[in-house]
């Protein structure tokens, strides 16, 4: 969560008049939190990718059955791994971001990152 240089954007003459503050974040910007480790994810999906590709082959290649569950395994897992990540990006920037502008805001992200995790938890 970041804000504008000054560490909160110059206010409005409106709200400067009505005493009110505008904090900026790099959220209202359209950054999302995992933004700054984009390449990173990028190169892990990438990986993941091969994973799966490797267990089209096997299954073409008539490979013993629990040769592939293994390998479905450990996709299974990487997969849970870099959305664990995802998530705590996603806690640690928007959810912040919304406690810091307080209101409804922090409820409704509070409720889409608990819905989150419950999907998360039924895989």
């Amino acid at each position: 969560m970041t804000t504008t240089e000054a560490g909160a954007a110059a206010p409005s003459e409106e709200s400067q008049e009505a005493g009110a503050q505008e904090i900026v974040t790099d959220h209202d910007r359209g950054i999302h939190g995992y933004h700054h480790q984009k390449g990173e994810h990028l190169k892990r999906l990438r990986r993941i990718e091969g994973q799966i590709r490797g267990l089209q082959r096997m299954v073409d290649e008539d490979v013993y059955c629990i040769d592939i569950l293994t390998q479905v395994s450990a996709s299974t897992k990487a997969l849970q791994s870099f959305a664990l990540q995802l998530l705590e990006e996603h806690l640690r920037h928007c959810v912040a971001d919304a406690a810091v502008k307080g209101g409804a805001e922090i409820d409704a992200k509070v409720e889409e990152a608990t819905k989150a995790i419950g999907r998360l938890l039924r895989t």
